[in-house]
This record gives structure tokens, sequence and C-alpha cells, in this order.
């Protein structure tokens, strides 16, 4: 039944359209150490679509010895199709989601037993449906409140809201409280990421409603929530009359042009988005040929993403002589021969690896590469392949980070990975 389950997700989210046969990547086992003979410096080309990017590593000067690689340490197994990883700054624990309903704990190098948190009676767990989004409040250290994003018993997404117990390794289920909530009309494009931004409101990621080629409609209509990231504020708003938040004074619909909680849309189904300081980082699955990882300021309020105009930097709806003005185009695109679905990372910030400091990663499920680059003036530079180091991954379904910075990525088949450097 789970390997029923994983083959059923694997085929919907890749592409949901089309009739072609997928790539299969070829993989490899990670190495837990990466090969020394690899120099500190390095040349690389890394083709991105239709573009070659030449360029070298950055040597960062520290009191660490040399940087010779980089490598995945496996810290967690046998967990039930891991989808996020995440902990609050500064907490040593990794909290791992997990799409049948849970949130594990890693602690001391060894999984808990009983959950953080077992919504799995709650949770409907078919396709690309499951829990799929955890986000600690920035006060959490104080009020001990964490958010999930879920598909419900119905298919339809849910937020909400729960209180840590006295134990500091248990949720009190007693706890929760609806935040959001919106009907789904198929089985996939659930979106499901949670997080914070630079600001402290909740941001939201939907796609545009399922189906293919934007069947309902939805991903140039700011007006529906479907195909966009929402922004709201969960310290606000309850009125006792369903509403379980509020809505921030500068989004950019909240006097009429769309719906009150959109900050962005044109979004076809982003599966993880980040926040690195003034940046938001967004990957978003495409279609039939191309996948894509946008870049924008953070505080820039209604930008319109593209789809279906768009699937990442070529024309789709209609198929030629597209008219992309007023449109955020993407950063990176590759096509569907390296890949079939996205998974977006976050840029690395940890002490452990300064040398990566910068450094965006990034993954696609299918394809299983490692891949990173560094955003500098409007653009993708100094672009990176690290399979040769770290290996392929079979099905890359997340990245996450731990409460220190460190970059984690989890497979469906029930591992997660953390990056390490091989010196």
């Amino acid at each position: 039944m789970r390997l029923a389950r994983l083959l059923s997700f694997l085929l919907v989210l890749a592409a949901c359209a089309s009739p072609a046969v997928e790539p299969v990547p070829t993989t490899v086992e990670p190495a837990t150490t990466a090969s020394t003979e690899q120099p500190t410096t390095t040349s690389t080309s890394t083709t991105t679509g239709a573009s070659t990017t030449t360029s070298e590593t950055t040597t960062t000067t520290n009191t660490l010895p040399p940087l010779t690689g980089l490598a995945y340490e496996k810290v967690a197994e046998d967990l039930t199709f891991p989808v996020f990883v995440d902990a609050p700054p500064g907490d040593d624990r990794l909290f791992v989601v997990t799409k049948d309903g849970q949130i594990r704990i890693v602690k001391d190098g060894v999984t808990l037993v009983e959950p953080f948190l077992d919504i799995r009676e709650l949770v409907r767990n078919e396709g690309e449906q499951g829990l799929l989004g955890l986000a600690f409040h920035p006060s959490y250290s104080t009020n001990g409140l964490l958010y999930v994003h879920h598909s419900d018993r119905h298919g339809d997404s849910k937020v909400v809201e729960y209180r840590v117990s006295d134990n500091p390794d248990l949720v009190d289920p007693e706890s929760a409280r609806l935040i959001y909530f919106t009907t789904q009309p198929a089985a996939n494009h659930n979106g499901g990421m949670l997080a914070f931004g630079p600001d402290d409101y909740l941001y939201i990621a939907l796609g545009d409603g399922g189906g293919a080629g934007d069947r309902y409609g939805n991903g140039q209509r700011p007006d529906t929530v479907l195909g966009t990231l929402l922004r709201i504020d969960v310290d606000d708003g309850d009125t006792g009359e369903g509403v379980s938040y509020g809505i921030p004074a500068d989004n950019p619909f909240v006097d009429g042009g769309g719906a009150a909680e959109v900050w962005a849309y044109g979004l076809r189904n982003p599966w993880r988005f980040s926040f690195d300081g003034d940046l938001l980082y967004i990957g978003d699955v495409g279609q039939n040929r191309w996948e894509e990882i946008d870049v924008a300021p953070a505080a820039d309020p209604g930008l319109n993403y593209g789809w279906p105009i768009m699937e990442g930097r070529n024309c789709f709806s209609p198929s030629s002589g597209c008219t992309t003005d007023d449109l955020h185009l993407p950063v990176i695109e590759f096509s569907h021969g390296e890949g079939c679905s996205v998974t977006g990372g976050y840029v690395y910030r940890g002490e452990e690896i300064p040398e990566l400091d910068g450094r965006y990663f990034y993954s696609d499920f299918c394809g299983g590469w490692l891949r990173s680059f560094v955003y500098a003036n409007g653009q993708a530079t100094d672009l990176q392949d690290h399979t040769a180091e770290v290996g392929t991954l079979t099905s890359v379904s997340s990245f996450g980070t731990d409460g220190f910075g460190g970059i984690y990525v989890t497979t469906a088949g029930g591992d997660v990975w953390k990056l390490v450097a091989d010196r």
C-alpha cells in the first residue's frame, strides 16, 4: 500500500497533464562523505533551460579545515513519506512532517516514538493531498504556537493553529484553532507551504485548483485564492464570525481588485517557498515542459508570476506571441529533460559551512540532483551542480532547515538527509 501511494503521488505531482513518458533519473546511493580529491575552487558549467553559465565557486577564508566537497548525512529513516523539515531558531531538535498526518521529532540523533503531533484521522492522504506544511510562530519560544497546512477528509485545504503542551515534545491536540479554510476542486495542486515572513505575517501557498492547463481558470484571477500566495495576520482578527486572522493593511488588494488575503498570484503549484532576509524564493511546478525558481523582494506586493500565460520563461497560453509585460519571470528554469517537478529549497545561512553562505539550494522530485545559485543584481549567478559530490536521491520531496540554518533534504521513501561538509 505504501509503494502504491508513492507511485500515485509521483504520477500526479510530476506534470498532471502530459501524456509523454516522464524522465526516470539514474539513482546513485548518496555518499556519506564526498571525494577528497575535489579542489576548494573549481570551474563548473551548469545548464538551466537554454542557457549555460560557467563560474567559479567562492572560497571563504576561515579557521576551519579547507572545504573539499559536500555530502549527504542520513539523520532519519523509515518515516512515512516525509514532506518537510523545520525547527524554531536555536532549537536543537528536528521536526519532520510526514504526509500521512504526523510531525515526528528527531532528538539527539534518535526519532522519538511518540509523534509531536498526530492528526492522521483528520487528514486525507491521497495523491498530492496530506499534511503538507508546518510553521512555528516567530514568538514560539514564549507562546508555543505552531501552524500546520493539511488536506482535510474532504480534500479541502486547512491551516490550523496548535499550542505545545507542558511537555515540549508534545502538542496539545485540544488547542486546535482553525485559522484558514478553502475548498479545493481537485486532488492535485494543493500547494501546502507555510512560512512566516520577515514582517512576521504568515504566508500560505495554494496551487491553481488542479487538473491541467489551469483547468479552473484561477491563475490570472487575484480575486480567487487559488494559484496564489496569501499573507495574513494570525495575531489579529478573531471576530467570532468564523474569521480567525487579520488582513494586513498593506496587502495589495485590501481595497479591491482581488481577494484581500492575496499577496501574489499567477502560480501553478508552488512547492516550497522560503524567505532569506528581504528576498522571497519560490519553486513553482510546471506543466509539460518547464520548471522554475522565482525570486522577488519580499516586500513587493501584487506580483504576477505569469501562470498560465507563461510556463517558465516560455509562452503557454497562448503558445506563442504572449505578452510578458507586468509579469515577474523566473530566474531559473529547467526542462523536463532534466526533471519533472521542481522542489524549492533554501538559502544556506548555517555556521557549519560558511563557504556556502548566501547560496540557494534546490532539486527536482524525479531528477534527484542537487543544484544551487547565488542571487545577485536581480539574477541567478554562480550556478553550481553538486550531484557528483553528494549523489542522486530518489524522489526528493522537500527541503527544510534546522534551528541553526543547516539544510536538510527529504525523500518520499522515508529518509531525511543533512547537507554536510567534507573537509
